[in-house]
């Protein structure tokens, strides 16, 4: 076996004899690469040739070395360098069949272009020419073109084997067992069938289907296992791998003598033993490769990551000639519940540590660019998308945050296929933002790339296996850590943002405020949520115009602002501000409390809570005067009983007025029939306020006028 690695420049004359075959580059400084991924059998060395891809090679002191430690002209022949570790060796003859698998996958796939895929047919067991060596693929290839050329062979084992199961041994059975007599003639009911002795064939069978179903579980192979045995799983198959299968077929090896049970033992044998000595009849050609691996490399992540056909009706070509690698729709950063975003990503094949170019960076600036144009173009001729995106908010004129990510394939150093490695890359950055206007993050032209670093062992297994429910599951998990990590990273105490959760006070119009205010809020502002009540609000930390404080100071006199992370539900925050919060700055000319005496205020309150309708009885009295001349102001109602104990208080919804008896509707509640008029009054009743910094007593009254209304201002009810 012999290994090269892609794109790596080669001296010539260290490689020639290998590159017999295959067509390479070769510069004018007498060095030559090969930019094919795969596998290829030299004719000249008799030998079959492995092309790794370059995620083997890393920089180290301005040197790219395999697995960070060999010249790869140093690992050409694994078996002859006494340097490399067993595990190393073992690592490339496994790492072979993954890369086979996968570009089998590959070009099996209708959707990809196959054209970049050269193939003729690999390995046919026989008794030829024997290799220089054999390759762990060689075997997995032999042994299943063995079981799809030998079913008749099978079949005729497996009848042998169950001829005579149920024949009975009537000298025995007679001798041990006791018989009933059942019309004259004698029944045995426990009759001894005759014992076979132990069968080999159907031990090297077992071991034979076991190892499909191995190689079919760990690299995706097709099975196609048509015999029903009990086969060999688990650890006590690992005890095979671990040395017992070879010990097992010695034991057994002297009992068979036909030429495809022989055959079928080396096989065997072959799997289990490090050598791999076996015999193979070669053609003259043979060979699956694939140009510009890169295309190969996306196909896995966008399988793997993307969602295939695109959203929204989307093409990878974009109107300006680029390619988007990978698109799907998740759950938005902001919103906890079903609100969906797009996530743009682009998969970059580079040998390990390589730094991502300022020309791949505003590439995917403008995917995103186009991608939001696209989703605007829906809105704008009176269309749904069937995602059920929308990125931009009509009130504040916000855009959602698009998250846009780089993927990109570094060695695990253990080896694991198992461990996905996904994690922020340790590049020198690893994220980029590019804005227009500071402190925006909600604005069109504020864009946010992320870079990730995966295990390329793990993405390459997972697509070569080809199983669909493990892809799936890895998909829901990985998409689910790109937005987990996004946000904690938008939300860093240093470099990131602070997130706020807004609802307007009562009596504030917030499109009003929004479009008053606009040029103070534009991009800080967006409307995310379920309720399009309830805005979010992004500040920088860092805050680079120094406005921050008066800002959030602006905004309290209007809204209820409260601390809301990304993926917090922001309803519960929002009605704990509003508890808290007794009116400590109320909307702006809305001060004033109309005071309600209200004893047995647990049963009168079942007459106005459902709807929240009250009308208030006044009359000509200077109190009464007092809260018509101050009709317009009044924002909050206070229950009491003229004692700062029990006492409840609402915020006022729109406007109160004055009305007659008469004018009174049947559905509002009259907290009194001995009057004439009434201050008709809405109450926000599903949100009682803390009423605690108030006293009613403040306001001073008459024995006459005990249980009359008054008005006072907030202020002046406010406890010392």
């Amino acid at each position: 076996m012999r290994i090269l690695i892609e794109e790596y420049q080669y001296n010539v004359a260290d490689v020639k004899d290998i590159l017999h075959g295959i067509d390479a580059l070769e510069n004018v400084e007498g060095k030559v690469s090969i930019h094919y991924v795969g596998y290829y059998y030299n004719t000249l060395l008799k030998d079959c040739v492995f092309i790794l891809p370059k995620v083997l090679l890393k920089d180290v002191g301005g040197h790219e070395l395999a697995f960070g430690k060999y010249k790869p002209e140093d690992i050409v022949s694994p078996d002859k360098n006494k340097e490399m570790e067993a595990k190393e060796k073992d690592f490339l003859y496994k790492f072979a069949v993954w890369i086979y698998r996968a570009i089998v996958v590959y070009k099996n796939d209708k959707r990809n272009d196959t054209d970049i895929v050269y193939h003729t047919k690999i390995v046919q067991i026989g008794k030829g020419v024997r290799r220089l060596s054999n390759t762990y693929l060689d075997i997995l290839l032999q042994l299943l073109q063995f079981n799809k050329d030998n079913q008749s062979f099978f079949f005729f084992i497996v009848k042998n084997l169950h001829s005579g199961y149920n024949k009975i041994n009537w000298t025995r059975t007679i001798s041990r067992e006791t018989a009933i007599m059942q019309n004259e003639q004698p029944v045995y009911l426990k009759p001894v069938n005759k014992k076979r002795q132990i069968n080999f064939d159907e031990e090297l069978l077992i071991i034979f289907f076991s190892i499909l179903n191995y190689i079919g579980d760990t690299y995706g192979f097709a099975k196609d296992i048509k015999c029903q045995f009990d086969l060999i799983k688990g650890s006590k198959f690992q005890t095979y791998l671990n040395g017992y299968g070879l010990t097992r077929l010695r034991q057994i090896k002297y009992k068979y003598f036909s030429d495809k049970a022989l055959e079928l033992w080396n096989l065997c044998y072959a799997f289990f033993d490090e050598a791999r000595q076996v015999f193979v009849s070669t053609e003259k050609k043979e060979h699956l490769l694939v140009k510009s691996f890169y295309i190969v490399f996306e196909a896995i992540i966008d399988e793997l990551i993307g969602d295939n056909p695109l959203p929204d009706d989307m093409e990878k070509k974009q109107e300006d000639g680029k390619i988007v690698d990978h698109l799907y729709t998740a759950k938005s950063l902001i919103e906890n519940e079903a609100a969906q975003t797009y996530y743009i990503g682009d998969s970059k094949y580079y040998k390990m540590g390589h730094p991502i170019g300022d020309e791949s960076i505003y590439k995917q600036y403008t995917y995103a660019r186009n991608v939001i144009q696209w989703n605007l173009d829906i809105f704008n001729r009176g269309e749904k998308p069937k995602s059920g995106v929308r990125l931009r908010d009509d009130v504040t004129e916000g855009y959602n945050i698009i998250p846009n990510f780089f993927v990109s394939a570094k060695m695990d150093e253990t080896y694991s296929y198992t461990n996905d490695g996904i994690e922020k890359t340790d590049r020198k950055k690893n994220r980029h933002r590019k804005e227009q206007f500071k402190n925006r993050l909600f604005d069109r032209d504020t864009l946010l790339l992320f870079h990730y670093d995966v295990n390329f062992l793990f993405v390459l297994s997972l697509y070569a296996r080809n199983n669909a429910s493990q892809k799936a599951a890895w998909k829901q998990e990985v998409r689910k850590k790109f937005r987990t990590e996004i946000q904690t990273w938008l939300q860093d105490k240093k470099e990131g943002f602070a997130f706020y959760a807004m609802k307007a006070r009562l009596g504030v119009d917030a499109r009003q405020y929004f479009k008053t205010h606009f040029q103070d809020i534009l991009g800080k502002t967006y409307t995310p949520y379920n309720s399009e009540e309830v805005y979010s609000l992004a500040l920088e930390r860092k805050d680079p115009e120094g406005d921050n404080e008066a800002l959030l100071s602006e905004l309290r006199q209007y809204f209820y602002v409260e601390p809301c992370g990304l993926g917090d539900d922001p309803e519960p925050i929002i009605e704990s501000a509003k508890r808290r919060d007794s009116g400590i700055v109320p909307a702006p000319g809305k001060d004033g409390v109309l005071l309600v005496m209200m004893e047995n205020y647990g049963s009168k309150s079942l007459g106005f809570l459902p709807l929240g309708k009250l009308a208030v009885g006044i009359k000509y009295t200077p109190d009464s005067m007092e809260i018509v001349e101050n009709l317009s102001s009044i924002g909050y109602v206070l229950f009491h009983r003229r004692n700062n104990v029990g006492q409840h208080l609402f915020a006022v919804k729109g406007a109160c007025k004055v009305v007659s008896s008469e004018a009174v509707e049947n559905d509002r509640y009259k907290n009194m029939d001995t009057t004439e008029m009434f201050v008709a009054v809405d109450i926000d009743s599903p949100t009682e306020m803390d009423a605690s910094e108030f006293d009613a007593t403040k306001k001073k009254c008459t024995k006459s006028t005990r249980y009359d209304a008054q008005f006072a201002r907030m202020d002046e009810l406010k406890k010392n």
